[in-house]
């Protein structure tokens, strides 16, 4: 029996491990899937102000040391030669062929004390070159998201984390901060008591106004989620569930969860051999329409992913020297795809037609049915132009729309095709038999919520680099 991933590749082709992983969906772990109706809490981050309880499933990695900054410079793409204290920045690292591994947000807390938060390629990466690198002064420590099925036993983390979003969003702080309050630069870190609570503050804007993300001991949990709830019952605050929480980034443009470039290239043959068996890497779902015999086939690089700004060759890093060979121009670009209403009435039709085909069940408000999501995007030629990777509905917008990373020469407003559905069908628990559907779609922007593309601080979703 295989003990790590690299046995695992070496018994079968990559592909066919994740494309059939009987791991079932990703699940965003623990908080209740709905507060009231996830319409509901949909237009609330729009129109009034929402809770988002980030406690439960993403990873903290705990970096403590002099070396931890040598050790997030040596492999991120971004530049920390402006990182101070009570400041966060999304890292990006990549292999050393430079293809993306993960991201997530790593935050200073303090002079030799870093946290990163986000999913396991990222986390598993920092772990590995933090115990093997060489890095003398470093204390790394890992909490690792609260499990997908807890069956009823007891979930705790060291911090709870939550979001206070939307554009009342400030005036619940405020309420909350029995006073004004300043408005910080975006991503920079301070404090304010809740409820008698100490908690810590990130600038943030997820649904495109200001707001902050707070977080402390998780044995105040309680206290302070009741706190928000209370306090922004009179600005129309939500609490917003596991259901529609992950559908928000179809509105602010991030894509969560691309293939880690980690299954080929002689380089990461010593990660993988750390990799256990049971890990993310190993264990994760390969989903969608896109096919390739070749893993490699599924890896991209920083600007395919809306990244390219972050890339600086201000220091040496893993990867660097492949980044510097890539001409940004030549790079797929991320956008949103709105999908057509008529073809999106035939899926749902096909759920009540007795006689005809049965198309791929399309889950609302998150349509994904695997950890990586790779539908194939062609173009009147068939040609496959990009892929799909995020594919949900937004009751603010109407429409189900997908982030997608397509072609350079592929103008905005242009009609593609989304091959929806698998063919063949896999053995992925999450799969259903049905036929495949070629749906029409139109290239927009990024972010696709206009109150977004006018409010939303650069970076990521606009290809500002601060």
């Amino acid at each position: 029996m295989a003990d790590n991933l690299q046995q695992l590749i070496d018994e079968t082709n990559p592909v066919e491990l994740l494309r059939n992983s009987q791991i079932g969906s990703y699940i965003y772990p623990v908080v209740p899937a709905d507060f009231s109706s996830w319409i509901k809490e949909q237009r609330a981050w729009r129109d009034s102000a929402v809770l988002y309880d980030q406690s439960h499933h993403m990873d903290n990695v705990f970096l403590k040391g002099s070396d931890a900054i040598r050790l997030i410079s040596d492999t991120a793409i971004n530049s920390v030669a402006n990182f101070p204290v009570d400041r966060a920045k999304q890292y990006v690292p990549t292999t050393a062929a430079g293809h993306v591994i993960g991201d997530g947000i790593l935050f200073r807390e303090a002079e030799d004390e870093y946290v990163y938060v986000g999913r396991a390629p990222a986390s598993n990466w920092l772990m590995y070159h933090g115990e093997t690198g060489g890095y003398g002064n470093l204390e790394v420590t890992v909490d690792r998201r609260s499990p997908s099925r807890p069956y009823g036993h007891p979930v705790s983390r060291r911090y709870y984390r939550f979001q206070i979003q939307g554009p009342k969003a400030w005036q619940v702080i405020e309420k909350l901060n029995g006073g004004p309050l300043e408005e910080l630069r975006f991503f920079s870190m301070s404090t304010m008591a809740i409820e008698g609570a100490q908690v810590r503050t990130l600038r943030h804007g997820m649904a495109g106004a200001p707001g902050l993300e707070v977080w402390g001991p998780y044995e105040d949990h309680d206290r302070v989620r009741d706190a928000i709830v209370t306090a922004g019952a009179e600005f129309g605050l939500l609490p917003v569930g596991s259901r529609a929480y992950p559908s928000n980034t179809l509105e602010s443009g991030w894509i969560p969860s691309p293939l880690p470039a980690i299954y080929t290239g002689e380089a990461e043959r010593g990660y993988r051999e750390w990799l256990g068996a049971d890990s993310y890497e190993a264990t994760g779902t390969l989903a969608g329409s896109f096919v390739s015999g070749d893993i490699a086939d599924y890896y991209l690089t920083p600007w395919e992913l809306g990244y390219g700004s972050f890339v600086k060759f201000d220091h040496d890093f893993i990867g660097r020297d492949a980044l510097e060979k890539i001409d940004p121009a030549t790079q797929r670009r991320k956008v949103t795809l709105a999908w057509d209403a008529e073809d999106m009435t035939k899926i749902f039709g096909s759920l009540f037609d007795v006689d005809g085909p049965s198309y791929k069940f399309f889950d609302l408000p998150l349509a994904n049915y695997g950890s990586a999501n790779y539908d194939a995007v062609v173009d009147a030629d068939g040609n496959i132009v990009g892929f799909s990777m995020f594919t949900g509905y937004s009751a603010n917008e109407r429409r189900a729309l997908s982030l997608a990373t397509v072609a350079p020469d592929v103008p905005e407003g242009a009609e593609l095709r989304v091959l929806w559905g698998e063919g063949p069908n896999t053995a992925k628990a999450t799969v259903e038999p049905h036929e495949q559907l070629a749906v029409r779609a139109v290239v927009s922007p990024t972010p696709y919520s206009s109150v977004a593309r006018q409010t939303y601080q650069g970076g990521w979703r606009t290809g500002y680099a601060s």
